[in-house]
């Protein structure tokens, strides 16, 4: 009876293998329900977001009166900008889908980019295609939000997010798979 004994590269290597695995079926299963629930999907994005304003702006103006900073009153006001504007995201909602829309699709052209520059950075690797069809599949995502705005405001942000975390999750899977081997240049494979 023999016995294999891992080394502790190789526990590293499977560990990272596994949290790739279930962050891309995590996402995988966030992607998938943004598409089928698009409206809740946009109402999560949106009311996400102005929880995010809230907090940070909260968090600044108390920070910029107790320690009182250099150009405190500065960030006082613009810990207050941050508040009124997820009040705005909460007062007016459907304004806020049609700025957001827009935003988002400047942000998926950008992501697709910074993921076309991955991709091409990934090209030795086994499975880059996957991450290179990512990037482009979230560059086209955005272009059809720049030209589709603003008469499909409402869904698209649900729909869209869903398909790029949805590509994104498949994506990380795919390269989880393939770090099946050591790297050339670890301790335990010089040994």
């Amino acid at each position: 009876m023999t016995t294999k004994i891992m080394t502790d590269s190789q526990l590293e290597l499977n560990q990272r293998k596994n949290m790739g695995l279930g962050m891309g079926i995590v996402a995988i299963v966030l992607g998938v329900a943004g598409i089928l629930l698009p409206s809740i999907s946009t109402f999560v994005v949106e009311t996400w977001l102005a929880l995010i304003l809230v907090s940070v702006g909260i968090s600044n103006t108390f920070y910029a009166i107790k320690h009182r900073p250099e150009g405190y009153t500065w960030q006082i006001i613009l810990g207050l900008l941050y508040v009124a504007t997820s009040i705005a995201l909460f007062v007016y909602p459907l304004s806020s889908v049609l700025t957001l829309t827009l935003l988002l699709g400047s942000f998926l052209l950008t992501e697709g980019v910074f993921e076309l520059v991955l991709a091409f950075k990934l090209r030795p690797s086994k499975n880059w295609g996957w991450a290179l069809s990512n990037g482009i599949v979230t560059l086209i995502l955005g272009l059809l939000v720049w030209f589709e705005w603003p008469q499909d405001a409402p869904w698209a942000i649900g729909t869209l997010v869903g398909i790029s975390v949805l590509s994104t999750g498949i994506s990380r899977v795919m390269l989880s798979l393939n770090q099946t081997s050591m790297p050339s240049n670890s301790p335990s494979s010089a040994a």
